[in-house]
């Protein structure tokens, strides 16, 4: 066998190997790090710890979590006022509206309600009576997780990370 024929077999293995090693990492579950890195979120049993979020592959910092018990899929958006539920996905958790107001959002200023949602769960991070919105015209079924629970948590970012946590409780009144 020549020089040239067995440099050829050697890059042809070299190439079968590495198509099947990143089989392998696809079919368990690498693409699915890659697109959802949060998706571990869910199960989180923490009690109250802090929230490490990664950004996704849009730059998103997107997240499980639960509304009133049902799971649902957060977009963190410090841009929204209120914890912002697509009306379709309202209707499906039997959120109840309390009064009507209008809302500027990236599409133009839109008419929706406001609502108070029970709990807001992320995580080991549990918050009940969050101030919440129903609007028209959001697209997919992903909440935005905006200011009305993040304004309650401390946040720190760093290197595509986002932490959240529960403020530490004053050691000395007032606060």
């Amino acid at each position: 066998m020549s020089q040239r024929n067995g440099t050829g077999l050697v890059m042809m293995l070299l190439f079968w190997v590495l198509l099947m090693a990143t089989g392998t990492w696809w079919l368990h579950g690498g693409l699915e790090e890659m697109l959802r890195p949060n998706a571990h979120i869910a199960q989180s049993d923490s009690d109250g710890g802090p929230v490490t979020l990664k950004r996704n592959r849009a730059g998103h910092f997107q997240a499980p979590g639960f509304i009133n018990g049902k799971p649902v899929t957060f977009l963190l958006d410090t841009g929204a006022t209120y914890v912002a539920v697509p009306q379709s996905l309202a209707d499906t958790l039997g959120l109840e509206p309390e009064r009507s107001a209008w809302f500027n959002t990236a599409n133009g200023r839109v008419e929706g309600n406001l609502t108070q949602l029970d709990e807001v769960r992320l995580g080991g991070i549990r918050i009940e009576n969050v101030q919440g919105s129903m609007g028209p015209g959001m697209e997919r079924d992903t909440v935005l997780l905006g200011m009305s629970f993040l304004n309650l948590l401390a946040i720190e970012m760093s290197q595509g990370e986002m932490v959240l946590r529960l403020p530490q409780a004053c050691a000395d009144p007032p606060c």
